[in-house]
């Protein structure tokens, strides 16, 4: 496609025959949507569904998302998901939305992200410090079905999405652009464009500014449409780009003040980071369920394949627990859940990472009992990293842990108090989501203080029998490991630049994200303690921490004999029954029996 001018037109941002917003009628429970959206989907395994893996990987060899998928969507009103309620739609808790995600993030998560999740993440800055009129404008935008595109700015670390870079003027009460950003996911088809765009030259904090454009207000002269670019990960979403060359933008486009640009970035960061993370979780899911299936080829499973997919399934709920617990700080701590935000980032991929390649051992030796489950499992792999999920990713997160390691170990491990139990109860309610209320700094560590206290009950009140035990022990090794990252914290200064770049802190920094884990998994399971269902039941949880345990080289018991049995059940019954490998056991629409 050649470099064109850019002019938005009703066809551009909306797909024919999307409806206006949102379905009439009160509002269902997100339960009740998310499984209304999961079984308009189809089960996805089923050759003859045109919305299923069949199709949607066709679509990805043409480089194209799948235009049936892309048409429930707009049926569903799902752009509504994306707005806050007091905007007109339909998005009330972070927690709640990931929900809505993970039915697309189970089929495609180049689906996800080409439909609508960046369209939230462009967005984002403006719900948070948009004047009432810009809030307005992309809400309109996003519930009647339209698409929003994101520049990023440029970043040391960035992948080919986040290098190029706009720069902004003052001139005559507006502003001229000049720059280019080749990689937008979107921008042909924008409503609405929110650019990340350089102010002032000098470097720091105030060096950036957010700007709302209207591509199709902007001087056709002045700003060109660059050709698509091809792409190894997320192939069906269309990378296009800008130019703009001497572009006059009114000074009404400007999104909060001048210079906080960077200050919105990564408050909104922690919004992105959290739900790509916990909706991909799903993503996973699905490769789980086509090791199930081959490994069943055989009718029992062999001890090493129950022994990798119960470890994978224990990882699973393990990391939907950080997840859940920092989704819902978003609401309930928003002041301190940047710090948890960017670990879940940069930890519970790498987890989900090493999963799939264990997966792909039971995949192959079971022959890949469908022909979708290579395509699927290889697709994934691919469009990981092109969603944030690799260096990129762990690079950018890592700079936020690092500088509060020193800071953490003087005033928070130890002397916080425990974080409200709602962290950690998917049934309980939490406070409509502001996102202009994250902030980017301070609040303790909430996780770290659950970790504490959670081993300090343990220590006094286990379950009985191998199971309690186990969990004692397991709960004060984490916890000691806790007190040796603070020891070593400590010889640290605050504001040492070479202290806080060398290796040696950011393998602290990774010790800290896994303790983190480590606290959401066991207080998930202290809320469930004694209640009904397989999260009450230790296994999972001992299993999880065996398995966290290892990463951070701590000695710790084996887990009971038993132990990857009754995950394993657990496993197979859900499969059978069709119903999610998460926290929610959700019902799915694939059927489960081979």
């Amino acid at each position: 496609m050649p470099d064109t001018a850019v002019r938005a037109t009703a066809s551009d941002v909306r797909r024919p025959g999307a409806l206006p917003g949102p379905p009439s009628g009160a509002l269902p429970a997100v339960r009740d949507r998310a499984e209304r959206l999961e079984l308009r989907f189809g089960d996805p395994c089923d050759p003859a569904n045109p919305l299923g893996f069949r199709a949607l990987l066709a679509a990805d060899g043409n480089s194209e998302l799948l235009g049936a998928a892309e048409e429930l969507l707009d049926q569903e009103g799902f752009g509504a998901e994306l707005v806050p309620l007091a905007l007109g739609g339909r998005l009330r808790d972070a927690d709640q939305l990931m929900r809505m995600l993970r039915p697309v993030f189970r089929r495609d998560v180049a689906l996800a992200f080409g439909y609508g999740i960046t369209s939230l993440f462009a967005a984002a800055p403006v719900f948070a410090a948009g004047s009432p009129g810009q809030r307005e404008s992309v809400a309109r935008l996003l519930v009647s079905g339209g698409r929003a595109a994101i520049v990023h700015r440029s970043l040391a670390h960035g992948t080919a999405m986040l290098r190029g870079e706009l720069s902004a003027m003052e001139y005559s009460g507006g502003f001229v652009l000049d720059g280019r950003k080749d990689v937008v996911i979107n921008a042909e088809r924008a409503g609405a464009v929110v650019a990340h765009v350089r102010t002032d030259p000098a470097p720091g904090p105030a060096s950036h500014s957010v700007f709302l454009l209207d591509p199709a207000q902007l001087p056709p002269d002045a700003v060109r449409l660059l050709e698509r670019q091809p792409t190894t990960g997320m192939r069906g979403c269309r990378f296009a780009g800008y130019a703009f060359d001497e572009c006059e933008v009114p000074g009404d486009a400007l999104v909060g003040g001048l210079g906080s640009g960077v200050r919105l970035a990564l408050r909104t960061f922690q919004l992105n980071r959290t739900l790509i993370t916990g909706a991909v979780i799903a993503s996973v899911d699905t490769v789980l369920r086509a090791a199930v299936r081959a490994a069943l080829v055989g009718a029992t499973l062999g001890r090493r394949q129950r022994g990798v997919l119960a470890g994978v399934f224990a990882d699973l709920l393990a990391g939907d627990a950080m997840a859940t617990a920092v989704l819902r700080a978003l609401s309930l701590l928003p002041g301190a859940a940047h710090l948890a935000a960017a670990e879940l980032k940069y930890l519970v991929p790498d987890l989900l990472r090493d999963d799939l390649e264990e997966l792909a051992t039971v995949l192959g030796a079971g022959g890949y009992s469908r022909d979708t489950d290579q395509g699927t499992l290889g697709k994934l792999l691919r469009d990981l990293p092109a969603a944030g999920l690799g260096h990129a990713g762990t690079a950018s997160c890592q700079a936020v842990v690092v500088p509060q390691l020193p800071v953490l170990a003087r005033h928070a491990w130890g002397r916080e108090g425990e974080p409200p139990a709602a962290l950690f109860d998917t049934a309980a309610p939490v406070p409509h989501l502001d996102i202009g209320a994250l902030e980017v700094a301070g609040g303790g560590d909430f996780l770290a203080a659950s970790l504490t206290a959670s081993a300090a009950r343990l220590a006094g009140s286990a379950p009985d029998g191998p199971y309690g035990e186990a969990l004692r022990t397991m709960a004060a090794a984490f916890h000691a490991d806790l007190l040796a990252v603070r020891e070593a914290c400590l010889l640290i200064e605050p504001g040492d630049r070479a202290a806080l770049a060398s290796p040696a802190t950011a393998a602290l920094a990774d010790r800290h994200s896994v303790l983190s884990a480590a606290g959401a998994a066991l207080a998930v399971w202290e809320r469930h303690r004694g209640t009904a269902g397989f999260l009450a039941d230790p296994a999972w949880l001992v299993l999880a921490l065996h398995r966290y345990g290892r990463r951070l080289g701590l000695v710790l018991p084996p887990p009971p004999p038993d132990c990857v049995d009754r995950v394993a059940e657990e496993l197979l019954a859900r499969f059978r029954a069709g119903r999610s490998f998460d926290l929610h056991d959700a019902p799915l629409a694939e059927a489960g029996t081979p």
